[in-house]
C-alpha cells in the first residue's frame, strides 16, 4: 500500500522583535522540510509593529499561500494565539513549532508517518536543548529539561504511547479540535510574564476523554533544537519555571481531576528524580563536576513546584484563577499584515470544513474575551466519521 502523504499547516506563535532572527530561522527550517508543509501560519501576539514586519518580509510568500502572518485574534497569550492558527489551517493536520526554535529535516515526515493508523490523534517528537553558552550548565540536572522547553530525562524512548505531547514539538489532526476543543485560554504563556505551562496537557486530557480510543504518540525521531538565551542558565528562572509548573499543574487538575492530571507526574516524582538526585551524589563522590549541583537542583525543584501547586490549588478553590476551552470554529476570514485587509474565505477554511464560521469570540466568565466560542461542538469526530 501507498503511503498518503497529508498536508500540514504549521502554526509559529510569535509575540516579540528580539526573536527576529530566531523566527526567520524557525520559518527557515519548515520550508526545507523533506515532506514540504502545506502553509506555515505566523500568529502574531498583539504587537502591531512586528506585524506589519513579518507581513513585508513574507508578502511574496503569502501571495503564493506559503506563509501567512495573521493577527491573533483571542486575548494575549500563547494558547489564543494557537487557537487562531487552528482556525486558519487548512491543512488536515496541524503541527506546532516554538519561535525560538528549528526543526530538522524529516520533522514532518516523521510525524506525518504516525497519522497512518487512524486512531492517532496527536504526535509529538523530541526537543534538543541549544545552550547559548554551547554546553549544560554544570548544575542543570536532565531530568528538568522540561524548565527549557526541551525532553527530559525520564520520557520514554523511540515511539510510545504517552498521555500527552510537549506543545513547541507537536502535531494534531484538524479534526481532533472539532472533538475536544481547542488549547485553554488562561492557562498558557503570555509573553515575558510568568511562564506559566501545561497548555497541551490539558488538552491531551481532554482529548483522550472525548476519544476513549484515540491514540497519543511520541515519536523522537522528529527532532527540534530550542534555543536556551543565558537568562534561563540561571537558578532564578528555574526557580521561577518551577514554581510556575506547580501553579498550572493546580489549574491543570482543577479542569480534569487530580487522577488525570499528575497521572504522569507521580511516576517521575517517585522514580525519575530520586534515580536523579542518586546520580548527583554518586557523581559527587567520584569528584565528577556538577554532582552535587544537580541532585541539589533536583531537590530544589520539586519543592518549589509543590509549594506552587499547594498555591494554586488555594487559589482555584477560592476563585482567584480560572480558564476557559471551547471548540475551534473558522472563521470566515483571517487577517494578514502583507496585505492589511481581509482575505478570502478559501484561504483559511481547513480541509475539513463542516463547521459552521465563527459567530464572533466569547467572553469567558472572568469577563476576559477569548477566541473560542462555546456555542457547542462539532458533529464529526477526529477521525472524520459522524457522531
Amino acid at each position: 500500500m501507498n503511503h498518503r502523504h497529508r498536508p500540514f499547516s504549521v502554526v509559529i506563535c510569535v509575540y516579540t522583535e528580539d526573536r527576529w532572527d530566531d523566527i526567520l530561522a524557525a520559518v527557515d527550517s519548515v520550508r526545507t522540510q523533506s515532506l514540504p508543509a502545506l502553509e506555515t501560519l505566523l500568529v502574531v501576539d498583539h504587537n502591531t509593529a512586528l506585524l506589519e514586519r513579518l507581513g513585508r518580509e513574507y508578502q511574496e510568500h503569502a501571495a503564493r499561500g506559503e506563509v501567512r502572518v495573521l493577527a491573533n485574534a483571542g486575548p494575549r497569550g500563547l494558547s489564543a494565539g494557537r487557537n487562531t492558527g487552528i482556525a486558519a489551517a487548512r491543512g488536515e493536520l496541524v503541527a506546532f513549532l516554538d519561535d525560538d526554535a528549528v526543526a530538522e529535516r524529516d520533522w514532518l515526515r516523521f510525524f506525518d508517518e504516525a497519522y497512518e493508523d487512524p486512531r492517532v490523534l496527536a504526535v509529538g517528537g523530541r526537543t534538543e536543548p541549544a545552550w547559548s553558552s554551547g554546553h549544560r550548565p554544570d548544575w542543570f540536572p536532565e531530568e528538568f529539561d522540561w524548565v527549557v522547553g526541551c525532553t527530559y530525562r525520564g520520557l520514554p524512548g523511540g515511539k510510545v504511547r504517552v498521555r500527552n505531547v510537549l506543545g513547541g514539538n507537536a502535531s494534531f489532526r484538524r479534526t481532533a479540535f472539532d472533538a475536544a476543543g481547542g488549547f485553554a485560554t488562561g492557562i498558557g504563556r503570555d509573553g515575558d510574564k510568568r511562564p506559566l505551562g501545561c497548555e497541551e496537557t490539558e488538552l491531551c486530557i481532554r482529548l483522550s476523554r472525548a476519544v476513549p480510543d484515540g491514540v497519543i504518540l511520541i515519536d523522537d525521531r522528529s527532532v527540534i533544537h530550542h534555543k536556551v538565551p543565558a537568562e534561563r542558565r540561571r537558578f532564578g528562572y528555574f526557580r521561577t519555571r518551577t514554581y510556575a509548573e506547580g501553579l498550572s499543574k493546580a489549574l491543570v487538575a482543577r479542569s480534569v481531576g487530580a487522577d488525570k492530571g499528575l497521572e504522569s507526574e507521580r511516576r517521575y516524582t517517585t522514580r525519575v528524580l530520586p534515580a536523579g538526585v542518586a546520580r548527583g551524589l554518586r557523581d559527587a563522590a567520584l569528584g565528577r563536576r556538577g554532582g552535587a549541583g544537580r541532585a541539589g537542583a533536583i531537590v530544589a525543584g520539586v519543592t518549589t513546584a509543590a509549594a506552587g501547586y499547594l498555591v494554586g490549588r488555594f487559589r482555584t478553590r477560592g476563585g482567584e484563577a480560572a480558564f476557559s476551552s471551547g471548540p475551534i470554529e473558522s472563521g470566515p476570514a483571517a487577517r494578514t499584515a502583507a496585505t492589511d485587509r481581509w482575505a478570502t474565505p478559501e484561504a483559511v477554511t481547513p480541509v475539513d470544513a463542516t463547521a459552521p464560521a465563527a459567530p464572533g469570540d466569547a467572553v469567558d466568565p472572568t469577563g476576559a474575551p477569548t477566541a473560542l466560542v462555546t456555542t457547542g461542538r462539532s458533529a464529526r469526530d477526529p477521525r472524520g466519521a459522524a457522531v
